[in-house]
């Protein structure tokens, strides 16, 4: 979930909050009613925030795997391609000191 999500999913739950408080305080209704409202919308509050925060932890977490994956992916084909340079370096080094030995060898004569 990116976090202009988050931030409007946060907003919209916070304006359905302080909505419907301002609405049950001003509603013509008894005092026990209007506390037991007031506990029913926190409680459905207190549930949309936590679906909202599940919600969220859950597109991170699937989004981190998928970050950890591709960074393997690419580290095994760094290490591939360094693993075949390296390859051919010692393949350079090895003709190179052949040639050395050669020429060393017509040096001793």
């Amino acid at each position: 979930m990116s976090s202009n999500t988050g931030n409007i999913v946060t907003a919209l739950v916070t304006g359905a909050i302080v909505g419907a408080g301002v609405g049950i305080l001003y509603a013509p209704d008894k005092g026990t009613k209007t506390r037991k409202k007031i506990k029913k919308s926190a409680v459905k509050a207190k549930n949309d925030l936590a679906d909202t925060i599940s919600n969220a932890k859950n597109e991170f977490h699937k989004t981190a795997e998928a970050k950890k994956i591709e960074f393997e992916e690419k580290l095994e084909d760094t290490l591939s391609t360094m693993s075949y340079k390296a390859d051919d370096i010692i393949v350079a080094l090895e003709r190179k000191l052949e040639d050395l030995r050669e020429k060393n060898a017509q040096l001793q004569k």
